[in-house]
């Protein structure tokens, strides 16, 4: 177990370190939630003049990533080094990912046992390992806004990659696996998707992958399919008659989302079944490219901004047709819903997108709590392990998964809140597979305490890392696709 250590003096931060905000981006209530002097004292030596933690609910401050000074590395470097100070003196996240252990072993090895003695070229270590899963922010951090110490770390995370990425320093082989839309389309060609799946499965082939690539040779891999999700769903049109209730318009245009509509389409499938059971109005949206999560993960702020482009006019188009918007990968949701809106806060279509996106679960839930969600299940399902997604759980909409499939008889839900260690391409690459089975083996310990008859996570992707991880004993499931199991369609 790693010694605590005591909490670090800390030093005076210039008000260049930061980037500030254009003016009119807050409230007037959260503009008076900032601290007297945030920038020239963040902390103070006397720790009775500023108080420890926070009862206050989390703000979140819009990314300024058209400023210059954004990507300055000196003024981030001089950043990096007042968050890593704070969390060094605290230390609660250090059991979420590696990131923070990466730190703190950086600091423990130093010749002062302090951040003042880790290498700023280091700094990179930490932010490598950082995936942007965002649990410090949303569960763990007592310092975050409007709190006067105003850390956010996986933001700070994203810009030190944004800074990066724009310095050049992004490999071909992360650029390549990022761009999920042109490498599904590709993938997807019939006759050409049966020589990728074979390829995939083939280890000589493997370790070519791992070497141009950066994929591991043992990770998992999706299979793609010709049929995809879009090509299955296409008849769709959303005429069924609808009944709106409180926030939701009773009509949902899906976004099939890369991952689900080039390699694993069931899920969308099932959750259109289910809404039109419900008596809900389904459709696809007119068109989609990829929600931009891969290319955040990356620093790559100007792809996201091209996919935006693309995206919202579509979205937002079908909600002033009357649609709610929803998908069946959490990471995507999370994209419309916090990190688009942080990046165009003053975008009117970004944000009205924001407000009429639904996880699949939420929106059922908002409907049973009006009356409107049938109960008609015809399959128990017994016990499930339940894997609750991190870009999920940071959506701040409560267990709703839990909830609804706990309506069906004779069935027991225990849920698991532990990162599965997959994050994107961070569970596929070389140089972090090793490190994404450890952030895993949690969580398929407990799987296995569990002993379930189904196993299940809304991330599709974080399901099949864990699963791969149990030799598939049990599968990965969807939890739509048991909903439908359950009501018998």
């Amino acid at each position: 177990m790693r010694e605590m250590l005591p909490r670090p003096a800390c030093r005076k931060i210039p008000s260049s370190a930061r980037v500030r905000l254009k003016p009119g981006t807050f409230s007037r209530k959260q503009e008076k939630a900032e601290p007297e002097h945030p920038v020239d004292s963040p902390m103070t030596d006397d720790r009775t003049t500023t108080r420890e933690g926070s009862l206050d609910a989390p703000t979140r401050r819009p990314l300024d990533w058209k400023n210059p000074q954004f990507y300055d590395q000196a003024t981030l470097d001089v950043e990096l080094e007042r968050v890593f100070h704070i969390c060094h003196g605290c230390r609660r996240c250090v059991s979420l990912c590696q990131a923070f252990p990466t730190l703190f072993d950086l600091v423990d090895e130093s010749k002062t046992m302090e951040v003042d003695g880790v290498a700023k070229s280091d700094y990179a270590k930490v932010v490598e390992q950082c995936y942007l899963c965002d649990l410090c922010y949303q569960t763990k951090c007592p310092y975050v806004p409007p709190h006067p110490w105003d850390v956010d770390f996986p933001h700070l995370m994203l810009r030190a990659k944004a800074a990066a990425h724009q310095r050049g320093e992004t490999k071909l082989g992360a650029k390549i696996l990022s761009s999920t839309t042109t490498v599904g389309k590709l993938s997807t060609i019939p006759v050409v998707v049966e020589a990728v799946n074979a390829l995939n499965r083939n280890t000589g082939a493997r370790k070519l992958l791992e070497k141009t690539l950066g994929v591991h040779r043992d990770a998992r891999v999706p299979a793609y399919t010709s049929r995809t999700a879009r090509k299955r769903l296409k008849a769709l049109d959303g005429s069924d008659d609808a009944q709106p209730t409180g926030r939701t318009r009773g009509k949902i245009a899906l976004f099939a989302t890369c991952y689900c509509n080039y390699s694993a389409p069931e899920p969308v499938e099932d959750l259109a079944a289910v809404l039109r059971h419900n008596g809900i109005a389904v459709k696809l949206v007119e068109r989609e490219v990829c929600c931009g999560m891969p290319k955040l993960e990356l620093g790559d702020l100007e792809s996201v901004a091209k996919y935006k482009a693309q995206n919202i006019p579509v979205l937002a188009a079908a909600i002033r047709d009357g649609f709610d918007i929803s998908a069946t990968i959490p990471s995507c949701v999370l994209m419309f819903k916090q990190e688009l809106p942080l990046m165009f806060p003053d975008d009117e279509q970004v944000l009205l997108v924001k407000h009429h996106i639904f996880d699949p679960f939420e929106y059922l839930w908002l409907h049973h709590q009006a009356g409107l969600l049938k109960t008609d299940f015809k399959q128990a399902l017994g016990k499930i392990a339940y894997h609750a997604p991190c870009h999920q759980r940071v959506q701040n909409i409560g267990p709703k998964t839990r909830d609804v499939l706990a309506l069906i008889p004779d069935t027991q839900i225990q849920m698991i809140e532990r990162c599965s260690g997959h994050d994107g391409t961070y569970g596929v690459k070389a140089k972090t597979y090793a490190l994404s089975r450890k952030i895993a083996k949690p969580v398929e310990t407990r799987v296995q305490q569990i002993a379930p008859a189904h196993f299940v996570s809304d991330c599709p992707m974080a399901g099949s890392h864990i699963a791969h991880g149990l030799g598939d004993q049990p599968p990965a499931q969807s939890p739509i696709s048991l909903l439908r199991r359950a009501y018998g369609i």
